[in-house]
């Protein structure tokens, strides 16, 4: 089996042969890049800055109120409904008033109020699949097919060649996509990914069980418990490697 993160051969004349060196890079993969890079850059993961890491993670998560944001209307979900099953709707109704409440305070006080939106359109998006069904274990399925797609596409992009992890950390380091030059840099890129890749697959496989047994409570807890304290720690580790393989290619280059 052929080594993923090793350049194939290329044509003559084809992107990234001596004979075409100038040639600049494929449209689509910057354009991703500068996405994703953007996308990092706004949640604090610039590894080209001086933060540390415990400040990077601190802001990937949106701080207190991100926390907040991130936990309480699942927390409230679960909590409710252990305690009073039935209705569904009070547990729901409670889990999307709390999503409401973080988007209106984030309105009022004039800041970005993406993250708090979103959250409150897959709360609800959720509840009323949850509600429309009579079936509690319904307000995870959105979760469960984010967790498929992301695991699926980021997995996907680091067999081919093309790590959104690298796409972005290329974009932030100012060198576009010339990482995919560097073997060391596809290796290290293509195992960032299929890690990323692992935790999402791993959300799937402790949680689509409890889903497809309706165990609702077990379902929730186990959504909050592979949340953030997952998140966290890779996010960590994800900055840490950037950081330091682009430390070694800079003494690399001046030796």
């Amino acid at each position: 089996m052929s080594d993923p993160t090793a350049p194939r051969d290329r044509e003559p004349g084809e992107p990234g042969t001596r004979g075409s060196d100038l040639t600049p890079p494929p449209a689509a993969p910057d354009l991703l890049g500068q996405a994703f890079g953007e996308a990092a850059r706004r949640a604090g993961m610039d590894p080209a800055g001086d933060a540390t890491a415990g400040r990077v993670v601190w802001k990937a998560m949106g701080g207190f109120r991100g926390v907040l944001e991130s936990v309480l209307p699942s927390l409230a979900f679960v909590v409710v409904y252990t305690i009073q099953p039935e209705p569904l709707w009070l547990s729901l109704a409670v889990s999307v008033g709390l999503a409401a409440v973080f988007t209106l305070v984030r309105l009022a006080q004039r800041s970005t109020p993406a993250a708090a939106l979103g959250g409150l359109v897959a709360a609800g998006f959720a509840a009323a699949l949850a509600l429309l069904t009579g079936e509690g274990e319904q307000n995870f399925l959105p979760g469960l097919v984010t967790n498929a797609v992301y695991g699926t596409a980021i997995l996907a992009s680091a067999l081919v060649g093309w790590s959104v992890i690298g796409l972005a950390g290329g974009f932030l380091m100012g060198e576009g996509t010339a990482w995919r030059n560097d073997q060391r840099k596809r290796r290290v890129y293509f195992w960032l990914a299929i890690a990323w890749a692992a935790l999402f697959y791993a959300r799937l496989a402790v949680q689509l069980p409890l889903y497809l047994a309706g165990a609702v409570t077990a379902l929730g807890t186990a959504k909050l418990l592979m949340g953030l304290p997952l998140f966290a720690p890779l996010v960590a580790v994800t900055w840490l490697a950037v950081r330091a393989l682009y430390a070694r290619s800079d003494r690399d280059d001046r030796a």
